[in-house]
């Protein structure tokens, strides 16, 4: 299956956002109990930014709420890796 046309429903703006409140929630936040919920948070944080940004609701801007957040919790994940070398 090809999911390719995702791509254009990622937001910078909105990963961008993302990524920094997920990583000051993952710094701050003791334990990883919330490392389970962060995809969860920065879905509904994508979403509401999506609407914020667009001023309006329909699926495609759903979407692109989150797949921006989600997508964000994936950078996260791979930068970090990148960085520590894993």
């Amino acid at each position: 299956m090809n999911v390719d046309f995702l791509i254009q429903y990622a937001v910078p703006v909105i990963v961008g956002i993302c990524i920094c409140f997920g990583y000051i929630i993952k710094n701050i936040v003791p334990g990883e109990m919330i490392n389970k919920y962060i995809p969860l948070i920065m879905g509904v944080l994508g979403v509401i930014l999506a609407l914020w940004i667009n001023g309006s609701m329909s699926p495609d801007i759903l979407l692109q709420g989150l797949f921006s957040g989600l997508a964000s919790t994936g950078l996260y994940e791979l930068f970090h890796n990148l960085i520590h070398k894993k």
